[in-house]
């Protein structure tokens, strides 16, 4: 009997062992770094800091840490991932989604290929704005053509220093580009204390967050849209790709304004192993609906309509297979 039992026992132990020896999750014990490439207190870091208390929730045995690296708009943050972070997935990163163009439009300063980044998913898509103070002497965007405005911008690559440069270069307009802010935080104070006129290239959500009062007692407007298409809430304020003189003109804007499609992204690095690059991305959509994420984003006023990493190489792939013309317009009008 002691016998059989033994053998009971043993067998019992051994029958078991396949259903119980699985492999174990590949971020169990991990912490998960998120990088951010602007300082903190800016629409990034909210909405990154948003998804690093949520994600862990579905990336099983993981935690999230976030860390801040600004500098050059986020092109620090996205040549360190590139080139100097883990390739197991144990790092991530958010950065403005116009540096992912950088490299096409020939910064030898960017030193990263975006197609090959390990792309997670975006938070959602934007619109971005120029806004004006009440006391800016350009209150129209009419007026831009005619009279100068100091705008504030956060570094190389980044909207706030791209998109001014876009509109004076295509279309013509007068903002007076002060660079080298860390952030939309200090620029938006900048403004308040009358330092700055305004900021051009800077997201809806970002200033609705930050500063829904200047809305609500008419301190600060926006003069022109800078995307593709409109943002749902406000219809009546014009895109600047309406201002296009000519096709060629209107397709150069376009390409540069298509990262609005995937405004809020985060990427891993590049040759990251298929399987954890898979775990990555179903914890960052599982996280785009979990109930408790969504609700605390609608706290915030953090919009959410997310895009999965799958689609956002897909089209920086269709947008990087632009024609030479149109890339060039793109070129010398954001120069």
């Amino acid at each position: 009997m002691i016998r059989a039992s033994l053998f009971t026992a043993l067998c019992a132990l051994h029958c078991l062992a396949p259903a119980t020896a699985q492999t174990p999750a590949p971020f169990a014990g991990k912490t998960v770094t998120l990088i951010v490439g602007l300082e903190a207190g800016g629409g990034y870091d909210s909405y990154a800091r948003l998804l690093a208390r949520h994600m862990g929730k579905h990336l099983a045995g993981a935690t999230f840490v976030v860390q801040n690296m600004p500098g050059a708009g986020s092109l620090t943050a996205a040549n360190h991932v590139f080139n100097n972070a883990p390739r197991d997935g144990t790092v991530m990163a958010t950065i403005q989604s116009g540096v992912a163009f950088e490299p096409l439009y020939g910064n030898a300063a960017a030193r990263f290929r975006p197609t090959e980044f390990s792309w997670i998913g975006s938070i959602n898509a934007e619109v971005s704005t120029c806004q004006v103070w009440r006391t800016s002497p350009v209150q129209t965007f009419d007026d831009a053509f005619t009279k100068e405005m100091a705008v504030g911008g956060t570094g190389t690559g980044a909207d706030s220093n791209l998109f001014p440069q876009v509109l004076n270069g295509i279309l013509g307009t007068k903002f007076r580009l002060v660079g080298g802010y860390p952030g939309v935080a200090p620029i938006l104070l900048a403004i308040e204390r009358g330092e700055l006129d305004g900021i051009c290239g800077v997201y809806w959500s970002s200033i609705l967050s930050l500063r829904p009062q200047w809305f609500r007692d008419g301190s600060m407007k926006p003069l022109i849209q800078l995307a593709i298409d409109k943002h749902p809430r406000h219809l009546d304020v014009p895109l600047a790709t309406e201002r296009a003189k000519t096709p060629g003109d209107r397709l150069a804007m376009e390409l540069i304004f298509g990262s609005m499609k995937f405004a809020r992204p985060f990427m891993a690095p590049p040759g990251v192993a298929p399987e954890r690059v898979a775990a990555l991305r179903e914890a960052f959509d599982a996280t785009m609906k979990d109930p408790e994420f969504l609700a605390e984003a609608d706290k915030l006023g953090l919009e959410v309509g997310p895009l999965t990493g799958r689609e956002i190489g897909d089209l920086l792939t269709k947008l990087y297979a632009a024609p030479p013309e149109v890339v060039q317009r793109a070129r010398v009008g954001r120069n």
